[in-house]
């Protein structure tokens, strides 16, 4: 199970529990960790990820959603 820390003492630990497991290694392989490293990415750039697929980036959104989190913008 992939651990998401909130940063600067944020609330306790998140967990991408809903997540297949061929989404949580890719998010482990590309060691991201945090919602807050999530943000600094486009959709697109996590769709890249082998193991990312449309569940897994539509589970990823509803969450980073909940904490008012988004994907960067491509421009």
């Amino acid at each position: 199970m992939l651990r998401i820390k909130a940063n600067n003492n944020d609330k306790a630990t998140h967990l991408f529990d809903k997540l297949a497991k061929p989404a949580q290694r890719a998010l482990a392989n590309a060691d991201i960790k945090t919602l807050e490293q999530l943000s600094q990415l486009t959709e697109a750039e996590l769709m890249q990820l082998h193991g990312i697929g449309k569940n897994a980036l539509q589970t990823i959104k509803a969450d980073m959603a909940k904490h008012q989190i988004h994907f960067q913008i491509k421009k």
